[in-house]
């Protein structure tokens, strides 16, 4: 359980780290991911040499291409869909992404769920809900991006998963080309920025990539070594990582942003903790 929990630790500092920079007048979300990549990109080439002998034979390329368009794509969607219909509606269609991976658990990967599983997904589905119930006034019905974040979140957890599988060559190997492939586009979305539209940005922003990097380089080592440590039992990653973020999100939401929660976003959190617990408990006994 220990790198599912680095995992979500590395994934909420991602989003703390956004959260701070929103205010600040100079903030460009395109730039600090294109940094963001580059910073991971290096951390992953020098931590983990990589091994090109066998990429050419053995690699899953159309992985790699699928997860290098759509890793840098549904950040930007991300982006565009909290401009539209605001933050809380977004991070709803993000988190409501896990019922697209626990569906492939089932038809796709072959999983056979325990009754004490079962029981954790029926108590978690309800948690997501009660603590996503927030208020907002923004009444914009374009559900358009926020469905597309919710597909793209949940085809990239998949596709993380088959990449976990994959024993032909160092699964780190696969993160290199990843990062180098979504660098490559974020490249070209910040080029056409400031070569095209002739936008100024600041460098600022870059020294904001680095830091984004950083945790996300390991928010997904992280994800992909527990779905390795947990390779028959694929929800309970899917699971805990989602439902984990949710939890760890919203206690440093109260109490490092003073952000307000209702009965009900803690009466979900409380249900969310007890489908962590039952997940828990499933595996041990598995």
């Amino acid at each position: 359980m220990l790198f599912l929990i680095l995992s979500i630790v590395c994934s909420v500092t991602v989003g703390v780290l956004f959260k701070w920079f929103r205010n600040h007048q100079a903030f460009n979300s395109k730039a600090i991911i294109a940094t963001n990549y580059a910073i991971a990109l290096l951390l992953c080439y020098f931590c983990f040499p990589p091994q090109f002998s066998t990429l050419v034979e053995q690699a899953p390329w159309p992985l790699y291409l699928a997860l290098g368009l759509l890793l840098p794509g549904v950040f930007l969607l991300l982006s565009q869909s909290i401009q539209h219909i605001g933050i809380v509606k977004t991070d709803a269609a993000q988190r409501l992404s896990l019922f697209i991976p626990l569906l492939a658990s089932w038809l796709l990967f072959g999983e056979q769920f325990s009754t004490l599983k079962v029981l954790a997904f029926g108590v978690g589905f309800p948690a997501l809900l009660f603590i996503l119930s927030k208020p907002t006034a923004n009444s914009n019905s374009n559900w358009g991006y926020p469905a597309m974040v919710l597909l793209g979140f949940g085809v990239i957890d998949i596709l993380f998963k088959q990449i976990a599988l994959q024993t032909q060559l160092p699964f780190t190997t696969s993160l290199l080309v990843i990062f180098a492939l979504a660098l490559v586009m974020m490249s070209g979305v910040v080029g056409n920025e400031i070569f095209i539209q002739r936008q100024k940005i600041a460098g600022i922003n870059a020294l904001w990539g680095v830091a984004v990097g950083v945790f996300n380089f390991g928010n997904i080592y992280f994800y992909l070594k527990a779905h390795q440590a947990f390779s028959e039992n694929p929800s309970t990653v899917f699971a805990g990582m989602n439902m984990g973020v949710i939890v760890l999100g919203s206690l440093i939401g109260v109490l490092i942003f003073k952000e307000k929660l209702s009965q009900k976003n803690y009466f979900g959190l409380f249900l969310a903790l007890l489908a962590i617990i039952l997940l828990t408990y499933a595996q041990l006994k598995g």
